[in-house]
């Protein structure tokens, strides 16, 4: 009963967002480096930083986690949410890596399309995770989380494709495990955001 009377901590909905940004703005560096992949390790760098910002905002929410005894939603879906942003900055991270330790030249058609992609589902993820702190109808709340699918699913295909070229076409054996780990770990940040929608529409359920 306690509970109930006393304030809730709202920062979480402030760290969501940091940590969104970070993404987005790892997101737009990854796919600049796809697109032209030159200058690779001092590139990686960059976004190396960035996951470093993003694992500090990481720890600083569980910290408040720990510290607080009421919070403004479910405490497992702070940690979920908290945990999958973190997994998208990793796998942006791990995509630069490979690309520079790859010495990758030049993108395939395919990296192309998944770079735009990695931008488009990470900024439809933020505008979702920036409308949870705040007064925006449940019926936006899902149309803003349907947005991040829609990027996953387009992506999907644009892996399917990518794949089913390589394997075809690619007669290199190293260039091709190469190219479908980077294939692997783009998808991986896109699905990430999915996951995080995925939290966020429980949330407004559980709170509509």
């Amino acid at each position: 009963m306690l509970a109930r009377f006393l304030p809730k901590k709202t920062e979480f909905f402030a760290l969501f967002s940091r940590h969104a940004q970070l993404c987005v703005e790892g997101a737009i560096l990854l796919a600049d480096l796809l697109a032209k992949p030159t200058d690779g390790k001092e590139r990686y760098e960059r976004i190396h930083a960035i996951e470093h910002d993003a694992d500090r905002v990481c720890q600083e929410t569980m910290e408040t986690l720990h510290k607080t005894f009421v919070t403004p939603i479910d405490r497992s879906d702070i940690h979920e949410l908290s945990s999958r942003l973190d997994d998208i900055m990793d796998h942006i991270e791990a995509t630069a890596q490979r690309i520079w330790l790859y010495e990758i030249a030049q993108p395939t058609p395919e990296m192309l399309e998944m770079s735009e992609n990695v931008v488009r589902a990470t900024e439809a993820m933020k505008a979702a995770v920036d409308g949870l702190g705040g007064s925006v109808p449940a019926g936006r709340m899902r149309e803003l989380c349907v947005n991040v699918k829609t990027v996953e699913k387009e992506n999907d295909r644009v892996l399917r494709r990518a794949t089913a070229r390589l394997f075809k076409e690619e007669l290199d054996a190293r260039a091709l495990i190469k190219w479908k780990e980077i294939y692997e770990d783009v998808e991986g940040a896109i699905d990430r955001c999915e996951d995080v929608a995925n939290v966020i529409e429980g949330v407004v359920l559980e709170n509509s």
